[in-house]
């Protein structure tokens, strides 16, 4: 006879067992052998029943994650969809508190309250829809908490890599070098080797929480500015920030803006252009707006961007790093750690995560990436290593990129028009004249930045031991044959021209940095008998350097281009006027006063940048410490809350600089209480002035000489 307990259902047998009991009054026999039952969802669409996998209804709601990522219509009927509001109604929502933190650069006192109405370009109802549309916006995807999901997202990484995906993917993805997630494939395949970027599908998207939607209203984040001023913006950045970092697609911008839909593309990119851009509008822009100067609606611009960059929910990985690129340009002492140098770590972080620093067909041809990704990612990946080399210059800090391990293709004129060529004559009017002069020149800044990295390192990487006159040799050559164009063409437009002083500064800026450290440091196998000819050789061509950088800034300012500068303008002038003020200790009363006037040049130039620059501010009082120091007699003006150094405790000998009292006195010493001298305070000053790798780094130069 078989025992009732076997006829017993499978739901009786789960009565008999008490779930409340403990584990030592449960038979062993059943502990061993009952198995853990699957928890089926209790809701699904129709394209997940018949799939037969889970549904996420429960959690996120129509549409389900499955029918998002495909672009499907999710289908559930009548009766399942009370039981989804039910269920959905009765589930408890934690409470989330924004954040009350005040964003840098937004302060209500010095802040405009109302912003210019939303032109008829750019409808109020676009952006609010752009925060309520569930697919227009991404946000954190809630994903079941089960292996079955996280096993699914595994096996379409593989099928990418295989080349047999299942779903037309959209996302780029870089399996990493030998060592990634996809390295296991390549064991089935020791004939060939696997592609390293695909396409994998997006994420799904889903609904910004109300509370989100709120805090980003409430700082104006979907309040746009005046038809007129976003026509001027968008013109400003396509003519000054575009031709040296192209990292946008003007054809995808250009057509937003045409239709009236330029928000609804991406506010947080449309902030960012924005921000930017207002460094080079006309004063009746940012007035007719109600802010004060470039400065203030700057800080409103960038508060906007970092808000939506921080609150948005964006997930795409390259409209973060064009963002991170742009917001890279942001300088304010009252908001330290988001400086350039943190902007672009993240804006690296994002290009080796995304494989742009490596060749997508180095085996073979990748048929997955199209030809407009290619364009784009090199010219990304280029922007984020030439900021590298700058910025690591500028702040005397590490390179983030080795290029040892890079095989990007070095970037052509190609990549830089590919996106303009189909453009109407209408939108191509938002760009500037010369556009292949402009192409020419930023493939040659990237050049002249990849030499900069290798002098950067000759000189200041930790460890390295003195270069070899071989290596000298060999950098000077690659210098000298480096060939940047002249201004002798005069029907080029103002753009053009600029580029070209714009570029000549980086070359001398170059060749400044190679030079100088020479001056007082020999290669590791110089003949000593050599030594004075060949630091008087090193000498004459870092002079050279800056009188050739005093001369197109001269010439930019003559021109009537230096509203045509830009945030990277500034940091080219300091190697010159490095130079300069070393050479204001030698020779006679003469030469001393002809490289004080040098000196005076720049900083009258640095005078005027600062009104839209805080970094020409922080150069313009270092280099003013730095003169007090070197003539203390001249003023007796108190400088950055120092005191007045006596005589004695200035370590130069200053005589034989007759006349140049006058000079220093009238032109530079007394503007010591320019605006923004004071904001600076004691320890950043000593910071910047002691960096061992900076370009601020002349303290223990001019006790040298």
């Amino acid at each position: 006879m078989i025992p009732a307990t076997a006829t017993a259902s499978s739901d009786d047998r789960r009565h008999q067992i008490d779930p409340r009991q403990s584990d030592d009054r449960m038979p062993t026999n059943q502990q061993k052998s009952t198995p853990r039952r699957h928890q089926r969802s209790t809701i699904a669409c129709e394209t997940c029943r018949l799939r037969k996998v889970r549904c996420s209804l429960n959690i996120t709601g129509i549409p389900c994650i499955g029918c998002a990522q495909d672009n499907t219509q999710c289908i559930v009927d009548q009766k399942r969809q009370e039981r989804l509001r039910r269920t959905r109604t009765s589930r408890v929502q934690q409470p989330h508190t924004p954040s009350n933190n005040v964003l840098p650069g937004v302060s209500r006192a010095t802040r405009p309250q109302v912003i210019s109405s939303p032109a008829p370009d750019y409808p109020r109802e676009t952006i609010h829809q752009y925060a309520t549309d569930p697919v227009s916006r991404r946000g954190t995807p809630l994903l079941p908490n089960d292996a079955e999901s996280e096993e699914r997202y595994g096996l379409e990484i593989a099928a990418a890599a295989l080349g047999q995906p299942q779903r037309a993917g959209r996302v780029p993805f870089y399996s990493g070098a030998g060592t990634g997630p996809t390295s296991a494939l390549e064991i089935c395949f020791s004939d060939q080797s696997l592609s390293r970027h695909f396409l994998v599908p997006s994420s799904p998207a889903v609904h910004l929480a109300e509370e989100d939607k709120k805090y980003l209203e409430s700082k104006g984040v979907f309040t746009m500015p005046g038809s007129t001023t976003c026509e001027s913006l968008l013109r400003a950045y396509f003519h000054h920030v575009h031709p040296i970092m192209p990292i946008l697609e003007p054809d995808v911008i250009l057509e937003h803006h045409r239709t009236g839909r330029l928000p609804e593309n991406n506010v947080l990119i449309f902030w960012c252009i924005f921000f930017v851009a207002s460094n080079f509008i006309a004063p009746d822009v940012y007035e007719q707006e109600g802010y004060g100067s470039r400065k203030e609606m700057k800080a409103a611009m960038y508060a906007r961007a970092n808000c939506m960059y921080n609150h948005g929910g964006e997930m795409d990985k390259i409209i973060l790093l064009q963002a991170s690129l742009l917001m890279a340009f942001w300088h304010s002492e009252a908001d330290e750690h988001t400086q350039p140098w943190y902007w672009m770590g993240i804006a690296i972080s994002f290009c080796q995560m995304l494989g742009l620093h490596r060749d997508p067909d180095l085996s073979t041809y990748n048929s997955s990436i199209t030809d407009r990704q290619r364009h784009l990612w090199r010219r990304l990946w280029w922007t984020c290593f030439s900021r590298d080399r700058w910025l690591s210059l500028t702040l005397g800090r590490p390179l983030r990129i080795n290029l040892h391990d890079c095989d990007t293709p070095t970037p052509s004129v190609n990549d830089f028009l590919s996106d303009v060529v189909d453009l109407s004559p209408q939108m191509a009017s938002y760009l500037p004249e010369n556009l292949e002069e402009l192409a020419n020149h930023w493939v040659k800044y990237v050049e002249i930045s990849a030499m900069l990295g290798d002098v950067i390192s000759m000189h200041y990487q930790a460890r390295k031991p003195r270069p070899s006159l071989q290596d000298v040799k060999d950098m000077e050559n690659r210098i000298s044959q480096c060939r940047v164009p002249e201004q002798d063409n005069p029907i080029l437009s103002r753009v053009a021209i600029f580029s070209i002083y714009h570029l000549q500064l980086h070359y001398h800026a170059l060749a400044g940095t190679f030079y100088r450290p020479f001056t007082t440091m020999l290669p590791e196998d110089l003949d000593p008998g050599e030594k004075e000819s060949w630091q008087h050789r090193m000498r004459l061509k870092a002079d050279a350097a800056a009188s050739h950088t005093n001369t197109v800034v001269e010439a930019i300012a003559q021109d009537g281009l230096l509203e045509f500068a830009g945030p990277m303008t500034p940091p080219l002038l300091v190697p010159a006027m490095q130079t300069n003020l070393l050479n204001c200790k030698i020779g006679n009363s003469l030469s001393k006063r002809l490289r004080f006037n040098k000196l005076s040049m720049c900083m009258m130039v640095m005078e005027e940048l600062q009104k839209t620059y805080t970094v020409a501010s922080i150069y313009r009082a270092i280099f003013a410490k730095a003169i007090q120091l070197l003539f203390p007699e001249n003023t007796e003006t108190t400088l950055l809350g120092f005191p007045h150094s006596d005589a004695n405790d200035n370590p130069t000998d200053t005589s034989g600089l007759e006349g140049a009292g006058e000079v220093a006195g009238t032109a530079e010493i007394g503007a010591v209480n320019a605006p923004g001298y004071n904001d600076i305070s004691a320890d950043d000053f000593v910071d910047l002035l002691m960096d061992e790798a900076s370009i601020f780094n002349f303290w223990d130069t001019w006790t040298r000489t």
